[in-house]
């Protein structure tokens, strides 16, 4: 995390936090101005002892109420919001938040301490929506292990661990690409993605196996300059020796520091496994495939998790 505190401090990006009142908000953000790693607002009244160098926005009372009430009007009209329905919902803390980044006033929000993950996304994708050429919003675990022979320098993209429950091929190609960016972005290193199977290069024939080829001709089409292989075997993406004997001539396979899992049962075991059998730290997960960052806590997490999570959202902004 050294490495990404330092990265952000020098960008000084505005991180929008929705709830305001929640004791591990307050300290994180208090840490984080602080620090002057990002400059930190929260969403509610002032407490009478406010952490210096924070700011506080009271969407009940804001005059950006009416400015994002427009925004989200404009875009949700077509579904049949009316403009009435836009100013209540626009003055909802995770909505006024996601607005605000969408808007500029901000350049990233977290949130999802309180609310659930749900609510946090959903006000994400109604308020700030995808990325141009994307169709959904995936997530991203960043591992680190303690051997640094894997991946880079031991750092490792998992995707999706969090989200999507059984993705579609196009699907797949669209975690794999949003993932690529993130590789770029929070680990700082070109990505090697590899499309996990349970067979590798034809080893085995199900539909299953069908749907991780076909994404993988989905994102060579999409993307020719990404380096990304696939059907692959977890041992043949990231063991050299395994590869030589499995997927001779694979330029992923071997040294594959993003791995792309069939569906969320895979991904969510395999970064536990990792994590607890391997002594590796998941950081994360971030979520990915938006316009503009807006990230989800765990209901359980801690000041130093917000803390965490503020830092890689301003580097992904």
């Amino acid at each position: 995390m050294s490495g990404l505190i330092e990265r952000a401090r020098k960008l000084s990006r505005r991180i929008v936090f929705p709830e305001g009142f929640d004791a591990r908000v307050l300290e994180a953000a208090g840490r984080l101005a602080r620090e002057s790693v990002v400059k930190p607002i929260l969403l509610g009244p002032a407490p009478s002892h406010a952490p210096e160098g924070v700011t506080f926005i009271d969407p009940a009372t804001s005059p950006l109420g009416r400015k994002y009430a427009d925004l989200y009007y404009e875009r949700r009209r077509s579904r049949g919001v009316t403009y009435m329905e836009a100013g209540i919902i626009a003055r909802q803390p995770l909505y006024f938040a996601s607005l605000m980044v969408a808007a500029g006033d901000a350049e990233g929000a977290v949130g999802g301490a309180v609310n659930t993950t749900a609510e946090t996304v959903r006000a994400a994708l109604h308020s700030v929506g995808p990325k141009a050429g994307f169709r959904l919003v995936s997530s991203v675990f960043i591992m680190a292990l303690t051997d640094r022979g894997f991946g880079h320098n031991g750092l490792m993209a998992f995707a999706d661990c969090a989200v999507v429950i059984e993705p579609s091929a196009v699907d797949l190609a669209d975690i794999a690409l949003a993932t690529a960016d993130s590789t770029r972005t929070l680990i700082g290193a070109e990505p090697a993605v590899a499309l996990l199977s349970f067979s590798t290069k034809g080893s085995g024939h199900h539909d299953q196996v069908r749907k991780v080829v076909e994404a993988l001709r989905i994102v060579r089409e999409r993307a020719p300059g990404l380096n990304v292989d696939g059907e692959l075997q977890a041992d043949a993406a990231v063991s050299p020796l395994v590869a030589r004997m499995k997927a001779p001539g694979s330029t992923v396979a071997g040294s594959a520091n993003t791995l792309i899992f069939p569906n969320l049962a895979a991904a969510n075991i395999g970064y536990k496994l990792v994590e607890r059998l391997a002594g590796a730290a998941a950081i994360g997960p971030f979520l990915q495939g938006l316009a503009k960052p807006v990230n989800d806590l765990s209901r359980g997490c801690s000041a130093e998790d917000i803390f965490n999570v503020a830092v890689v959202t301003s580097l992904q902004s």
